[in-house]
């Protein structure tokens, strides 16, 4: 009897072919915004496996000197004579100003195979890439893209991660104007005999890790979008659970017959089982296909983030992988699992003889809305435990969890309340009616409306954390840049001369002198600064000592940056390690945003004891603002400096905002499509709605009320419903906003950003809305004007 079941069960669709449409649609999206999430972060993760495997980051450990320096030649030489198998690498960076590569110059001879990357054999000519002037080995999207001039010949290989070139290292060495290895790397095996290279040199053996530097520092951002998935995701079953809901109580009549004709109930749900999952199976099809499309349009901003504020270099491009795709097909599956969860229990339980006439599905009881209004009590007590009590970013996530939950609980009751207390104020009898109906229809839209609210918090909370670290942002910058110029030279001989040249000519020449190191177990930086009034009139502090200052130029502390304070809840005067030979106390914090790494400051001289060989290339020139244009094009003529290296405060801070606004493209492209989901949530409330309400209108037209009046109460009931979900999403957006800077924000990016407020863009946020409901509105509404009167009069003789 399954066969017969589903032919009955499938022939409803082809009598309401609206109704599949939004099922379908509304799986589809849920299901292309969760897809195309993935989609990114698979990507990411894969090109950061990829930079990892090069070289045998991922595999083979290495010995580098602890203070981040070069390894001196000599140290590898007498390695080599005393029998250790370790092969030198050379890594730094060719930049320009739109164009940068990464060169990771490797010797063949002695490197373990792991660490070969490409093979150097078939048609590669060997003795180019031997001798120079060389041979760069790159992917064939850097070999298409922007790359600094003057380079060796490029040959494009697979295997190499994007914005990076794998060469000889005498190659390497002539283009990075470095002599020494930056490492050593360690082949697997070593002969016998030798003792640990622990006891053989000063160097640190550093042990491969299961996950590069990278994966670690951009966890964050990739758990941030996948978080951002699942909302869009949960907003997109809202869809699903409408017209899965409509459905089921449209048949209502078909069940008891089905039934009464000897369908046993384990074959009725067996077949709407079938049935929902073939539906779900072909919408889930169909939203991997088109969460790829959104996946690629959206990744080149994705690179652009990952470039901006983690420095990781990711392909633009988007590849295809099954373990994705087949993620977010079960994904729908269970999803629609779960929408339809309540309507088969519901099935179910209903009796053999229960009434044949269909109801509206979604009218609750008051029962309903007071149990819906203490879950949302529970909730919101949970959030704020999570608050008190938990630590972590998952945690931070659990407080936005259970936040958004309780609030979509809690708009029903909201709005229930708010339409109670106004129909009591109202004496029109028109208006009373218009008020008790609107209240009784609440429960049938309160899916579309939870939705709705959701995509409208969302859309506040995440806009006031971007438009606060903006301005907090453009602030900190104008703090930060207090010289009027910023130049570099080509190498330190060209440096001196221009300082010698700058100094008569300016009020002052600051160095700019930094070098990577190893921060409590993750990538950091140093950085020298000179003593001199620009930095303690102008450097933003968050806490110091009284007497930081005196005691960094004294080089007796160091000042460190907020990410690493708070990451390693370190406190001011506790003692850090800036190399094996030098712990100093804590003086004070800066803000550092827009770096998610490690950075600590040290006074100049001692910054100059410590990493000798580092070259100074890059100063801070301080000169009246009005002669800094002029200034610049003499430092040009003069020196023959290209334009990218002589920059005005105007300039950074306008490349700087170009890397922010990039940073956070891809937040409001999900913001855009998060809010069209919720709208399209709505329309489908309403028209599922609007065969149902035939019952109510029918009275009222009969007693004189003409169809276009009715119609554009329709159309006004559903603007207003909308600017009462606004105003709810309100303080629920500005309190996201708060755990989205407070705790979420501190915990990825580890800074914490004072919260601003920006009306204008709330009531932007208002207009839209409207707008959705408007156009979510428009087709029930003219449907119910030009609905045939004969139509209205049936219901007295059908509906009992």
């Amino acid at each position: 009897m399954l066969y017969p079941a589903l032919q009955s069960l499938f022939s409803h669709w082809r009598r309401q072919p609206g109704q599949l449409a939004m099922l379908v649609l509304g799986l589809a999206l849920a299901t292309a915004l969760w897809s195309g999430v993935q989609a990114i972060n698979a990507e990411a993760r894969a090109s950061y496996d990829r930079a990892a495997q090069t070289l045998g980051q991922d595999s083979l450990p290495r010995l580098s000197r602890a203070d981040g320096q070069p390894v001196p030649l000599s140290d590898y030489i007498a390695l080599r004579r005393a029998g250790y198998l370790v092969s030198p690498v050379i890594s730094g960076e060719v930049r320009i100003t739109n164009a940068r590569l990464r060169i990771q110059g490797i010797d063949p001879l002695t490197a373990p195979e792991a660490a070969q990357g490409p093979a150097l054999d078939g048609e590669l000519d060997l003795a180019a890439f031997f001798t120079a002037p060389g041979l760069l080995l790159v992917s064939p999207d850097t070999a298409a893209g922007p790359l600094p001039p003057d380079l060796p010949r490029l040959v494009e290989a697979d295997g190499i991660p994007p914005n990076a070139a794998l060469t000889d290292i005498s190659t390497a060495a002539r283009l990075t104007g470095q002599t020494d290895p930056s490492f050593l790397l360690v082949a697997p095996e070593q002969p016998r005999g030798l003792p640990p290279l622990s006891e053989a040199t000063d160097l640190v053996l550093s042990q491969p890790q299961e996950t590069g530097d990278i994966a670690r520092l951009t966890d964050s951002f990739h758990l941030n979008l996948t978080a951002f998935g699942l909302l869009s995701f949960a907003v997109g079953l809202f869809i699903v659970h409408a017209a899965i809901g409509l459905a089921f109580e449209q048949r209502r009549a078909s069940f008891r017959t089905l039934r009464a004709l000897g369908l046993p109930l384990r074959s009725l749900l067996t077949a709407l089982a079938l049935e929902i999952s073939t539906i779900a199976l072909l919408s889930g099809l169909a939203g991997i296909a088109l969460g790829y499309a959104i996946a690629a349009a959206l990744m080149p901003g994705v690179a652009g983030t990952l470039r901006g504020l983690y420095g990781a270099t990711v392909p633009g491009t988007l590849s295809f992988d099954p373990v994705w795709a087949i993620s977010a097909l079960v994904i729908t599956l269970l999803g629609a699992a779960a929408a339809t969860a309540q309507a088969m229990l519901r099935t179910a339980r209903m009796p053999l003889l229960s009434p044949a006439q269909p109801r509206a599905w979604a009218q609750a009881s008051g029962r309903t809305i007071r149990s819906q209004g203490i879950a949302a009590l529970i909730l919101f007590i949970a959030s704020g435990l999570i608050l008190q009590f938990g630590h972590g970013l998952v945690a931070g996530f659990a407080v936005l969890a259970t936040l958004l939950v309780g609030a979509a609980l809690l708009l029903p009751v909201f709005l229930t309340v708010l339409l109670n207390r106004v129909e009591k104020l109202i004496r029109a009898p028109f208006l009373q009616w218009v008020m008790a109906d609107t209240r009784q229809q609440i429960p049938g839209l309160s899916l579309a409306l939870m939705a709705l609210l959701l995509a409208l918090a969302a859309n506040i909370g995440v806009s006031t954390m971007v438009g606060s670290f903006r301005g907090t942002f453009l602030g900190w910058l104008d703090q930060r840049l207090a010289a009027e110029l910023y130049v570099g030279a080509r190498d330190e001989e060209q440096a001196i001369a221009l300082a010698e040249w700058l100094a008569p000519r300016s009020e002052a020449v600051l160095p700019i002198i930094s070098t990577d190191v190893r921060l409590l177990d993750l990538p950091g930086e140093v950085f020298g600064m000179a003593d001199h009034a620009t930095y303690r009139d102008n450097w933003p502090l968050l806490s110091a000592t009284p007497d930081a200052w005196d005691r960094l130029f004294a080089g007796e502390a160091v000042l460190i940056n907020e990410q690493l304070f708070r990451r390693e809840a370190l406190a001011l005067g506790q003692d850090i390690v800036i190399t094996d030979d030098l712990t100093l106390p804590i003086a004070g914090v800066y803000s550092d945003y827009g770096n998610p790494s490690g950075q600590a400051i040290i006074g100049f001289d001692l910054y100059r004891a410590l990493f000798p060989d580092v070259p100074l290339t890059r100063f801070a020139v301080r000169v009246p603002t009005e002669d800094a244009p002029g200034l610049a094009s003499a430092i040009r003529e003069t020196f023959d400096v290209p334009t990218e290296l002589v920059r005005n405060q105007a300039q950074i801070k306008r490349f700087s905002i170009e890397v922010f606004e990039q940073t956070f493209r891809v937040t409001g492209a999900l913001n855009v499509l998060t809010l069209g989901v919720a709208g399209l949530a709505l329309l489908t409330s309403l028209l599922t709605l609007a065969s149902l309400r035939l019952p109510q209108l029918a009275p009222v037209w009969a007693i004189g009320t003409p169809r276009k009046v009715l119609a554009r109460t329709e159309l006004t009931r559903s603007v207003l419903l909308a600017a009462l979900t606004w105003a709810l999403s309100l303080p629920v957006g500005l309190a996201l906003a708060w755990v989205l800077l407070a705790v979420v924000n501190v915990e990825a990016f580890g800074w914490r950003l004072p919260m601003q407020f920006f009306p204008a863009d709330w009531l932007k946020l208002l207009g839209l809305s409207l707008i959705a409901a408007v156009l979510a509105a428009s087709l029930p509404s003219l449907r119910l004007a030009r609905i045939p009167p004969a139509r209205l009069l049936q219901v007295f003789s059908q509906e009992r």
